[in-house]
């Protein structure tokens, strides 16, 4: 059976992020799914000193083992001042030492969410440009503005933003 791992690029214990990831992966049938917390992958700010000095982290080992085992990945993008959160950006730097590309050119689905109308799209934007250079197959995207007027008890309440989720979670079920 395929193995798709879901996230969030948040470490929030109420992530909206990982709400929506959650929910996306819900739809894909026939499939094991795996929910990943970044709050379980705790480690050092990344730098060089770092690095040299006390060695990658097992976290980094385990998080990359994780996308080694996984057929597809699903990732709902937290949006902090335009880019990533610290959080997940800290993960990506330490598994890059591992995998250069750390996506393993698996498919994946890459969605944000936010409060507001723009639905993190900076973010979201930042990530499709970057992520096919660390590996990433990048063969959906999806944006939910307004989270809390779009999503209610575990799923996104809006018709035409439900039916577009649906069809990104299609191509990347396709992608398999």
């Amino acid at each position: 059976m395929k193995k798709i791992i879901a996230f969030a690029g948040s470490n929030s214990k109420a992530s909206i992020n990982k709400q929506l990831a959650t929910y996306a992966a819900s739809l894909v049938d026939g499939v094991e799914i795996e929910i990943l917390d970044l709050n379980d992958f705790v480690m050092p700010m990344y730098g060089i000193d770092e690095e040299n000095e006390r060695g990658i982290p097992d976290e980094a080992n385990i998080f990359s083992n994780l996308l080694k085992s996984s057929d597809g990945i699903i990732l709902s993008l937290a949006e902090h001042n335009g880019s990533y959160a610290v959080a997940f950006k800290n993960i990506m730097d330490w598994v890059s030492r591992l995998e250069g590309k750390l996506w393993q050119e698996k498919p994946m689905l890459i969605m944000a969410t936010s409060p507001g109308g723009r639905g993190g799209m900076s973010v979201l934007e930042t990530a499709t440009s970057t992520f096919p250079h660390m590996g990433g197959n990048v063969v959906g995207k999806f944006s939910l503005p307004s989270f809390g007027t779009n999503f209610s008890d575990g799923k996104i309440t809006d018709e035409a933003f439900n039916s577009e989720l649906l069809e990104e979670v299609k191509q990347l079920k396709d992608s398999l």
